[in-house]
Order: structure tokens, then C-alpha cells, then sequence
């Protein structure tokens, strides 16, 4: 295909700053409509972004256009409604993460997924940072070629509450109210004050538990949670350590967030900015003792300063041409809603 035709499903904060205007740049693609309620949130929207069809609804869109894939970044309580419909159109699409609420809607969501004949990917942008795929190509080439032994221990450290840093500065706001959305039922076994800790959790945490699945390489069990919440701890099948450490302090203008693999002989750290702190990419730093006869290096590698959103939006793009695969697809992320669950019945025994 010469452009990837892509249609958005709305146009909200997320789906202005964190997804569109890193479309609209790419060569490969054309963003040729949204769906957006607001009329005059889609019209200034599409007079911004040069896009020439606008429709009330995703169902208008898909009767009228003929795409390649489609954007629907939408809050994830809404996934169990919008995703099977939009799913029957049997093309790609991208939503932000997690996949769903609970993991019985997960489930219905990938079995619509299965069914459509499609595929769904799921928006874990911190595994698009350059920073993340360094780091993890670099213990990959470790892990071949055994001189830095076996895999010892990985933490995951995040605190701080200014993921927007500045992200929001272009975007375009209206006065109009959305149209109300039936959300996701409540889990089961769940009352609804327990329910909002669970939405917390997997809104905001659900990124740290893909991403050290991600640099584990294989599955991992909970065996551990604090009671203040400050702590996950996690053995991997074949037996390595992990932790994720969340809110150990108070960062409210600020955003730490960490991931440190230990070798036998070495380590592997990486430094990922703010979620939407534009054309930022993570720092890494390698330590390796591998020899007796050489000393100990540290080294800091450059790193190109391209924004994991922007990187994310070049991925669902490649992957409908068929140059690349989905980061993450849907039965991954099934998986996380599964771990978010393990930790909910560790913690709050639910």
C-alpha cells in the first residue's frame, strides 16, 4: 500500500497529544478521518491537522471509509462496549492500555479479537522508547552470549505525578459535554470503593507489570505485596526475582521512573522520562565486570531523542504494512490483567 489510510475514534486529550500529531507527521500514513461527538471539538481538530472527513460516530466512519486501521483512544472502561464493534470491521486497531477492566471482559474482548480476523494492539509506549529497546537488545546479546552469566534480579521503580509534563500545551479544548458512555460493570467479588483502588491501580501500574514481563522474557507470579502499596514482588518461571517499587516518595512535579536488570557480572539500567514529555527518549547506563583481566566498565550509550508515542505510531504502521510486528498484542495483554488481579487478592484478599 502506498499510505496506510487511519481513521481516529476520538479526539481527546490522549488522542490529540499522545497519538494524533505524531500520525499526522508520519509519510507511511494518512490520518483521512475521525470520529468525534463534539462538533466543534472535531471540526478545530481537523482544521489543525489538515484531516477532511468528520463523522459523529465510529459507525459513520466505518460505513463511509474505506481504512487500513483505526486510533481509539478512549478510557478503558468503555473497551467492552467500543472494541467488538469496531473489531467486526476486521482490521487493525490500536487502543491505549490496559485492554480492559476485568479479565472476563478481557477475555470477551479477545475472543471478538480472534473472531474479527484482525488484530489489536495495545498501547505500551514505554516498550517503543529507544531507551527500553537498547536496554533489552543489549541483555539479549548478554544472555547468547553467557559471558555476563545468568539473569539475577530486575527492579522497576516509578514515583511521581507529572506524566503530562507539558505534553498538553497544543491541545485544543471545548466547552462541549461527551455523550455518556455505559462503563465497564464491576468485577466480581468487588464492592464499589474496592473497585476504584482496582481502576487506580491498573490505570496507572499496569505499565510496569507489562514491562517486566517484557524484560523477564517469560511469565512471572506475585509472591508478595505490601500492605501500604509501596511493593510487588514476583518470581519468574524459572525462577529470577523481581520487585515493583511504586511511590516510595513524594515526586508531584516530577517523574522517576526507573528499570534495573542484574547479571552475574553486570547490570543494565534505564532511566524512562515522562509518558508524554515530547521527543524525550530514556537514558541508559551499562555496567560490566565480565573479566578478571580487564576493569570494570561503565558506560552511558547516545541514545536518538525520538518520543516512544512517536515511536509506537511508526510501529501500528509497520505492522499493518507487514514490515513489523504489535509491540503487544491482546492476549498479552490479557495477561497483565490477570497479574493486576494476582496482586489484588495478595493485597486486598478480593
Amino acid at each position: 500500500m502506498d499510505k496506510v489510510r487511519i481513521g481516529f475514534v476520538g479526539t481527546g486529550n490522549m488522542g490529540q497529544c499522545a497519538h494524533l500529531m505524531n500520525y499526522v507527521v508520519l509519510e507511511e500514513c494518512s490520518v483521512v478521518a475521525i470520529a468525534e461527538p463534539r462538533r466543534e471539538l472535531a471540526r478545530r481538530v481537523a482544521q489543525r491537522y489538515g484531516i477532511k472527513k468528520i463523522y459523529d460516530t465510529h459507525a459513520e466512519m466505518l460505513s463511509a471509509e474505506k481504512l487500513d486501521g483505526m486510533v481509539a483512544s478512549q478510557q478503558f472502561t468503555y473497551h467492552w462496549r467500543l472494541l467488538p464493534e469496531l473489531l467486526k470491521a476486521g482490521i487493525p486497531v490500536f487502543i491505549e492500555k490496559p485492554l480492559a477492566c476485568s479479565i472476563q471482559q478481557g477475555e470477551r474482548i479477545l475472543q471478538a479479537v480472534q473472531k474479527s480476523g484482525t488484530w489489536l494492539m495495545v498501547g505500551y509506549h514505554k516498550r517503543n522508547d529507544p531507551a527500553v529497546i537498547f536496554a533489552k537488545e543489549q541483555l539479549n546479546k548478554w544472555k547468547t552470549g553467557g559471558e555476563m552469566g545468568e539473569l539475577r534480579y530486575i527492579r522497576i521503580s516509578i514515583n511521581g505525578s507529572n506524566w503530562i509534563a507539558g505534553g498538553f500545551d497544543n491541545l485544543i479544548k471545548t466547552k462541549e459535554i461527551p455523550p455518556e458512555m455505559e462503563p465497564e460493570p464491576l468485577p466480581e467479588g468487588m464492592d464499589e470503593q474496592m473497585h476504584q483502588k482496582y481502576i487506580s491501580f491498573v490505570n496507572f501500574y499496569i505499565h510496569q507489570i507489562n514491562l517486566l514481563r517484557h524484560f523477564f522474557g517469560e511469565p512471572y507470579n506475585i509472591t508478595y505485596a505490601d500492605r501500604q502499596g509501596t511493593l510487588l514482588a514476583t518470581v519468574s518461571e524459572s525462577g529470577k526475582t523481581g520487585i515493583i517499587e511504586m511511590g516510595l516518595y513524594s515526586a508531584i512535579n516530577d517523574w522517576h521512573e526507573s528499570i534495573f536488570v542484574g547479571m552475574d557480572k553486570g547490570y543494565v539500567e534505564t532511566v524512562i522520562p515522562a509518558p508524554l514529555a515530547y521527543n524525550r527518549a530514556g537514558r541508559v547506563t551499562i555496567f560490566s565486570d565480565a573479566s578478571k583481566n580487564m576493569p570494570a566498565r561503565v558506560t552511558e550509550p547516545e541514545i536518538p531523542q525520538v518520543h516512544a508515542m512517536r515511536r509506537q505510531a511508526i510501529n501500528f504502521i509497520q505492522s499493518i504494512q507487514g514490515k513489523s510486528k504489535p509491540v503487544c498484542e491482546a492476549a498479552e495483554a490479557l495477561e497483565d490483567l490477570k497479574t493486576a488481579g494476582e496482586y489484588f487478592r495478595l493485597r486486598w484478599n478480593v
